[in-house]
């Protein structure tokens, strides 16, 4: 058993703090269905990751979203230009707090999850607990959500509305996930992070 601790106190505490001054800002502003976003998912979690040191659920949310953040970012840095997934950190239509927060928890997120696989190691268990995540939260955020919130891409992806039937897209959706995010992300952190 161990007893040393891997992750500093004052990551912990300092990601909790912000994680605790986000959530209420997002609930109030955008809703409690904003929370079916992977990446607020992931944001959450990653407290008891944090706190637990638990590989398994870190390992779960960077399959989920670290190439997604790493494009976010790359999207920020050129100024919602280059995928433009991050286009509406440099509209006025979107709130200031929200943008700021946003734009710290965004870019937060990378260096976190990287210092965690580093730390504790890639769980090979989190890509077929991400892709079971994924069958639940694609159809909720679907159920759940407006068209104009386009949560997770369920009604097209970017502005782009799909004039697909909506349970042809969303399988198609859900593969896209599946073979272009969590199973390149499995491959790549099972050969670099390898468990301590």
């Amino acid at each position: 058993m161990r007893t040393q601790q891997l992750i500093p106190l004052w990551l912990k505490v300092a990601y909790t703090i912000m994680v605790a001054i986000i959530v209420p800002v997002y609930w109030h502003t955008l809703g409690p269905t904003n929370f079916l976003w992977f990446s607020d998912i992931a944001l959450i979690v990653l407290v008891p990751a944090l706190w637990w040191e638990n590989r398994l659920l870190a390992s779960t949310m960077a399959v989920a979203v670290l190439l997604l953040e790493l494009s976010w970012t790359a999207d920020f840095l050129a100024a919602g230009q280059l995928t433009q997934v991050a286009l509406y950190m440099f509209s006025g239509e979107t709130s200031w707090p929200v943008r700021v927060l946003s734009g710290i928890f965004h870019l937060a997120l990378p260096p976190v999850l990287i210092f965690m696989l580093i730390k504790l190691g890639y769980d090979k268990r989190a890509y077929p607990l991400q892709i079971l995540i994924a069958l639940v939260v694609v159809p909720l955020s679907y159920l759940l959500t407006e068209p104009e919130d386009n949560i997770n891409w369920v009604y097209g992806l970017g502005e782009q509305r799909t004039d697909l039937p909506p349970l042809l897209y969303l399988t198609l959706l859900l593969a896209g996930f599946i073979l272009l995010i969590y199973t390149p992300s499995h491959f790549i952190f099972k050969r670099l992070f390898a468990p301590r």
